[in-house]
Order: C-alpha cells, then structure tokens, then sequence
C-alpha cells in the first residue's frame, strides 16, 4: 500500500471518528444515551452499530468522546479561552437546554474515580483544569478588589465547583431548580469582598 493511500485512508477514519463524535453528542444531548441512542447515531452517520466500534474501543471511549467534544463546544459558545466564575451560571444554563449530556456527565463523572475506568483520566485532567482555570480567576478578581480574601482561591474555586455539581445533581432530580440563578447567588454572596456580603 503506497504511503499517501494509507495517509488518505487515516483522514479518512478521523473524518469518520470525528463524524460520529459530533452526531451522538448532538443525539445524546436531547435523547439521553441509554437505549436505543448508539443506534440512532449510527442510522444518523450511515453506518450499521457494530460498525461505530471500529473507530472506538468500546461504549466508554466514544462517551468519554463525546463529553470532550461537549467541553470544546461551551469553551467555543462561551468565547472565552478558559472557565471563570462568571461562565458558571451561562453553561449551567446550556447544560439546563442539554439534558441528555448533563445526565451522561453526571453518571459518567460518579463511575470514573476507579483508576482503572477508561474515562477516569479525561476526569481526573478535567477537574484539574477547571479548578486551576477557576482558582486563577478567582486570584485575579481578589487582585483587583472584586473577591473576598480572607479566603484563598483554590478554596473558593473548589466550593464553587462543588456547588456546580451539586445544583446539576439536584436538577436531575427536581427540573425546578434553577442552577444558573443558585450559582450567580452563591457567587455573589461567597465571594463577596470584605464588608459588602
């Protein structure tokens, strides 16, 4: 096989992969991922289920996949290169439209913290990332006399993430929670400056 046939086959298989990366986050984030939504997504690319497993190892790779794919885009829509506080309440509020993706973070995130799960690294990385991205927002706005500091960032990063997750987790179970409202309260009231809470 010449190289530039191999070459054009391997674009090719990535044009695939990312293909069907974009079709089932677009599928899981309104039809949930359980059932029959591999199958939809591979009727949606033109290919036979079994089929989507070539170009992933299993289930898990193609949804540890999809919840990067579903990270790139809120970083594209926010506009902005990193997470800050203020993005917090604005992707809680995409993740509100998302329903299906916000249910495949959450189960996903809860059974990777065995170090031998094939997502458990894509979390590990990603909880470090939005708590330094967050930490270092934080830094900046306790700099300019935006943010309380008797309180050192990383804390603060940390309690506002944790309280992200939570309001998600309850919003599974009750659509009445608002998480983009309990979040801009919660930053205002704790990261308050000195004497203005």
């Amino acid at each position: 096989m010449s190289t530039s046939k191999a070459r054009g086959q391997y674009a090719k298989g990535a044009e695939r992969r990312e293909q069907i990366i974009q079709t089932a986050t677009d599928v899981f984030a309104t039809e949930g991922f359980e059932g029959t939504a591999l199958k939809r997504v591979a009727e949606l690319v033109g290919v036979r289920e079994a089929t989507l497993f070539h170009y992933f190892k299993g289930k898990q790779e193609l949804l540890t996949a999809v919840l990067a794919e579903r990270d790139r885009r809120s970083v594209a829509v926010s506009g902005e290169s990193e997470v800050g506080v203020r993005l917090m309440a604005p992707i809680a509020e995409r993740n509100r439209r998302e329903p299906g993706l916000t249910t495949l973070y959450a189960v996903a995130s809860a059974t990777a913290n065995d170090p031998g799960h094939d997502s458990h690294g894509y979390f590990k990385e990603r909880y470090q990332n939005v708590v330094r991205e967050v930490s270092e927002d934080i830094a900046r706005r306790q700099r300019d006399g935006e943010v309380r500091v008797d309180v050192d960032s990383l804390t603060l990063a940390r309690l506002v993430i944790a309280a992200f997750d939570g309001l998600q987790l309850q919003w599974l179970y009750d659509k009445d929670v608002d998480m983009a409202e309990g979040l801009r309260k919660l930053v205002d009231v704790l990261l308050a400056p000195d004497g203005s809470a």
